[in-house]
């Protein structure tokens, strides 16, 4: 019996093709051959997939997609794919351990062959791989494989097949909130650790990030555990693959309530668990052994986390966890915070900025705990940083996370400087804690006995903030008359900006002109419009380029010089600016610059994920002339396509076809008025510094007002009371 058709939706053909659903789009509208809709409903139609690949066949768009979207897209259309794909976990590992040449081997093998390798692989490692158990495939799961091998043979990791895999049996379960932590704060979370430590706990694994950033700084015994069975399945796949040599080690479970490692001790345990779970046990579990430090509340899932991990440690080991900001200061944890103080169990709170792990909204916040030692030392102050500041965190408005998206969030972030940031202060508090040198605004170490009131807050910003008190009252005043003598200056050249009057009108009726979108100028060769190949596809890149700055569209909107770090960035790929280029934020709204020319404080800095450059021929097209008409409210609003996130096609924007001497004219226009935004934006951005200098020193006691003149005071002469 024949097997139906499958059937594609228009945003898989644009994965397919590798292009925008605009793109597709457009090609319904403009193309009468494309093939007719099969299935679906009129606002979301289904495509025929065979007619579709040879539609694409017959433009050359067909092999257009990286492979990791070809899986993807062929997990979809299998029938029996969610069955199937924990059944491939396994075969990621086997593919990945093959060497290149293994692998172009197997991909010539005839289609009963290479069932039989599949079989064969999926045995020989599926007890290594928990709950997974050897499988038979079928005739109708060869594409699968085969798209399976090339992905893993496109990335030689496994980690862009393992994603693929798990998103793919998460969609047919019930199980959300899972996200993998970013790697620059796993990286930084392992570091945390003061030490070398060979045994190490993550209780909530996940993908096994945690694990793999300790695994790189010489842990050699890794336990992992996850309820979620497809989660750690995959992170046991790929610890084994990233550290080899490392003991791996991880099972499925609740952690809390079924605990896998009953008996284990550790050096260190790191984790990053659910959030505000109100069903994790509290009614079975009131009397575990493990609430040393009080039962935890049934809103307090958090601290229930808390106690497992410095359960599982040595005396002196050590737990860092990701925590939300409302662990620190809920009233129902209270008591147990108390315990955890008291007993100096925890050594210090590190607030991070929104937008650097999920949900990207909400600060987040590292605990670092320690197990009390019998007979140790005393511990009597606990270490608060706020790295907000540090990050770069940017304007984190709703408008702005609007504006500039997820990536663009992440983007934002300045890891470098957060991370030396953190542990910097946390190496300084480890040597000498009762020595330590608070740094106003950014860290602080408080006794204990102070924290132990009715709230036991433990939110770092409350305490940093109150430090600036301890700042001599000559200091800030030189800081105070220093960032006013800026904003002096700055409101000096915001003034000499604002005079710029060189403009007139036009006549009764606005000007007209002919008009070219950005592609045909790009046909031409006026201009070359480049963009950074997507994230999905991790690449090792250049290692010449991993610590070079990215520019962001948050970058573009504030005006600011390139703060992103590569993170996931194809290095390999991404364009690197140069001074002339005409850079376009590819997420519409917001509040700042759309566009702008970049000069040699740009040069040499990548391309970030969500922008779009464009590099004119400076014999034809003035670059502040391209960048005023590009950036335009009209212009954006008429090439961008979506409903809640306005993404820009870049091809759609229009430039005036006008001669190079008059281009340089309005050239010139442009640049002044982005010198105008500018010198605002700076002015403002020094009166809000002026303004919370003085206001922080006034009500902290550092300022007093100073006497009015004598005249002034008693202008009538009389006695005063």
């Amino acid at each position: 019996m024949p097997q139906p058709s499958a059937q594609v939706t228009a945003a898989e053909i644009s994965r397919i093709a590798g292009v925008t659903r605009a793109t597709v789009s457009n090609w319904r509208r403009r193309h009468d051959d494309f093939p007719a809709p099969s299935g679906g409903t009129e606002s979301s139609p289904l495509y025929d997939l065979v007619e579709v690949k040879a539609w694409l066949g017959a433009r050359g768009h067909a092999t257009t997609a990286d492979p990791a979207e070809e899986l993807r897209t062929t997990l979809r259309l299998h029938q029996r794919s969610g069955s199937l794909t924990g059944s491939l976990l396994p075969l990621v590992l086997a593919a990945a351990r093959c060497t290149p040449e293994e692998r172009t081997a197997l991909a010539g093998l005839s289609d009963p062959s290479l069932i039989v390798r599949a079989e064969g692989a999926s045995a020989d490692v599926s007890d290594l791989v928990p709950g997974a158990e050897a499988v038979r495939f079928a005739g109708e799961d060869i594409d699968v494989l085969r798209a399976l091998l090339r992905c893993v043979d496109d990335d030689a990791t496994g980690e862009a097949a393992l994603a693929v895999l798990a998103e793919r049996e998460l969609e047919d379960s019930s199980v959300g909130g899972t996200y993998r932590t970013p790697a620059p704060l796993a990286d930084l979370m392992a570091r945390l650790v003061p030490g070398p430590c060979e045994r190490v706990l993550d209780p909530a694994c996940g993908s096994g990030a945690l694990l793999a950033a300790v695994a790189r700084r010489g842990a050699g015994a890794l336990f992992g555990q996850d309820t979620v069975p497809v989660q750690a399945q995959r992170s046991a796949v790929s610890l084994l693959l990233a550290a080899p040599d490392a003991d791996v080690t991880v099972r499925v479970g609740d952690s809390l309530r079924s605990d896998a490692f009953t008996d284990l001790t550790v050096d260190a345990v790191l984790c990053n668990p659910p959030y505000g779970d109100r069903d994790w046990g509290h009614d079975e579990l009131a009397y575990d052994s493990r609430w040393a430090y009080g039962v935890p509340p049934r809103a307090e899932s958090e601290l229930a986390w808390v106690q497992h991990a410095l359960a599982h440690l040595v005396p002196g080991g050590h737990a860092v966890m990701l925590l939300p900001p409302a662990t620190a200061s809920r009233a129902s944890g209270r008591r147990v915070r108390m315990d955890l103080v008291r007993s100096g169990a925890v050594r210090t709170v590190i607030a991070l900025p929104p937008g650097a792990a999920a949900p990207l909204h909400v600060g987040l916040q590292i605990w670092v705990l320690q197990r009390p030692e019998p007979a140790g030392p005393e511990r009597k102050s606990v270490l608060f940083v706020d790295t907000t500041e540090a990050g770069g965190a940017g304007d984190r408005s709703p408008a702005a996370s609007a504006a500039t998206g997820a990536r663009g969030a992440r983007a934002a972030l300045d890891w470098p400087v957060l991370t030396e940031t953190a542990l910097g202060q946390w190496s300084a508090f480890t040597e000498a804690p009762d020595t330590f040198t608070d740094e106003p605004g950014t860290a602080r170490a408080v006794p204990v006995v102070d924290l132990l009131d009715d709230v036991v807050d433990l939110t770092p910003a409350r305490h940093v903030r109150a430090s600036r008190t301890d700042i001599a009252p000559v200091d800030l005043v030189r800081e105070t008359e220093e960032v006013r003598r800026r904003l002096v200056a700055g409101a000096a050249s915001l003034g000499k900006a604002a005079r710029y009057t060189d403009w007139s009108a036009a006549g009764p009726t606005p000007r007209e002109w002919r008009t070219a979108t950005a592609a045909d100028l790009a046909r031409g060769g006026a201009l070359t419009l480049l963009r950074t190949a997507p994230e999905s596809r991790d690449s090792a890149g250049d290692a010449s380029t991993a610590t070079l700055p990215v520019l962001t569209g948050p970058d573009i909107a504030r005006g600011a010089a390139p703060s992103g770090a590569p993170g996931s960035l194809r290095t390999d790929t991404a364009p690197v600016i140069a001074p002339g280029d005409v850079v376009v934020r590819a997420v519409a709204g917001g509040n700042g610059a759309m566009a702008r020319v970049t000069d040699v404080a740009d040069a040499g800095a990548l391309l970030g994920p969500q922008v779009h450059l464009f590099r004119p021929d400076p014999a034809r097209l003035d670059p502040w002339f391209l960048a005023g008409f590009l950036g335009s409210a009209e212009n954006i609003a008429a090439a961008s396509t979506g409903s809640t996130i306005l993404h820009v096609s870049p091809g759609r924007l229009r430039v005036p076809l006008l001669p190079l001497e008059e281009q340089r004219r309005y050239g010139e226009a442009f640049r002044r008025v982005h010198t105008l935004r500018a010198e605002a934006a700076r002015a403002t951005e020094l009166a809000d510094e002026t303004a919370r200098l003085l206001a922080g020193g006034l009500t902290g006691g550092g300022l007093i007002p100073s006497p009015p003149p004598a005249a002034d005071a008693n202008p009538s002469g009389t006695e005063s009371a």
